[in-house]
């Protein structure tokens, strides 16, 4: 998900955590932050499966597709449901690396340079990862001001071979330092929310399914390359065809529930559960799924919203095989910035809907 769009449905009621609230928040926490403390840019994405896999309950056999994507299987039997996050996140890719030392960049995925000029830059190469800056770009001069030049990471060296010698390549990934904090309550900021949020509520339906209990086979996929065009989840629904009844994306929902954002974009408040993206750019979620999905939330007392917006999802790739997507979200603040702001209520209500579906639906 990579933009903003109108909202299209009210809000279902919310309702309290269940349970232990102080231990669900702790764990959701205690599953995200080490996701968001791994790096992954799309195609680039081994540190984060490695850090899912060392997350799964005992029970779940992960498998990795030729694609990159990891899978887990619960349950036996028809119909096949699809449940998939993305692992990758947004950064850069070296293009060329100058005479004297600093690199050119081109961004994987959709985000605003501007947000990266003059922070700290990691360069990612087979032998770990490379301190650097992101330089400011000169974009002052006389009215009117002249167009920002090229955006590039200086690493500290003077020439080419030196930069060479610590291992950085055309092709080495780039982002900038990273963690995760928690703010206020139960508000939590760090960057690649998107989509670690989405791996973490996997992980944590995960740990609460029973798999000999379930009624049909569900099938958890943490896919690759989403933000550069959904290959990853492209690779899966053809691996699977027909077979799939039904699909379920889980990904941010882009909200303005924020001070920076207009209203009339899709406001879905975060804190109040989780979003049905009912409409977006690539999809259409059948209005009875729709409605079958609120009714499951509400006969399980799980708050959840509904709406619609711009951007894609990884489930939209599996309409070319007859398979309905049902997107669900969580709402998210600063999207594809340094500074995501989520709240772990959210996350837990999320992993609940997930569960929901797995054994009920």
């Amino acid at each position: 998900m990579k933009s903003l769009g109108i909202i299209v449905a009210g809000l279902l009621a919310a309702a309290p955590l269940r349970g232990q609230e102080p231990a669900r928040i702790a764990e959701a926490q205690a599953v995200l932050a080490p996701l968001i403390e791994s790096y992954g840019v799309s195609g680039a994405e081994a540190p984060v499966r490695a850090t899912v896999e060392r997350l799964l309950p005992a029970w779940a056999k992960a498998e990795t597709d030729t694609a990159g994507n990891l899978w887990v299987r619960a349950g036996k039997g028809d119909p096949l449901v699809v449940v998939v996050a993305h692992l990758d996140e947004i950064g850069f890719g070296v293009t060329a690396i100058r005479e004297d030392g600093s690199l050119e960049l081109a961004a994987r995925g959709g985000f605003f340079s501007s947000l990266f000029e003059a922070e700290p830059a990691l360069v990612h190469t087979a032998t770990g990862s490379i301190p650097g800056v992101f330089t400011p770009r000169d974009s002052a001069g006389p009215t009117p001001r002249r167009a920002p030049g090229p955006f590039r990471v200086d690493v500290g060296t003077g020439s080419r071979a030196a930069t060479e010698a610590l291992g950085v390549r055309v092709g080495s990934t780039v982002t900038m330092p990273k963690r995760y904090t928690r703010l206020a309550g139960t508000r939590a900021s760090g960057r690649a929310m998107d989509d670690r949020v989405g791996c973490t509520t996997l992980l944590l339906a995960l740990r609460r399914l029973d798999p000999a209990r379930l009624r049909h086979e569900v099938v958890f996929v943490f896919s690759v390359r989403e933000e550069i065009g959904l290959e990853g989840a492209e690779a899966v629904a053809a691996a699977l065809g027909t077979r799939t009844r039904r699909v379920h994306a889980i990904d941010t929902f882009v909200s303005a529930d924020s001070p920076l954002e207009p209203q009339a974009f899709a406001v879905t408040a975060i804190g109040r559960g989780p979003v049905i993206r009912a409409l977006d750019q690539s999809a259409v979620a059948p209005p009875a799924l729709v409605d079958s999905l609120a009714a499951l939330a509400r006969a399980r007392a799980i708050p959840l919203q509904v709406g619609a917006t711009n951007g894609g999802n990884d489930g939209s790739v599996f309409a070319s095989w007859g398979v309905p997507d049902v997107a669900i979200g969580w709402p998210l603040r600063y999207a594809h910035s340094p500074a995501e702001v989520i709240d772990l209520k959210d996350v837990v209500h999320l992993a609940d809907v997930i569960q929901a579906i797995a054994e009920r639906w």
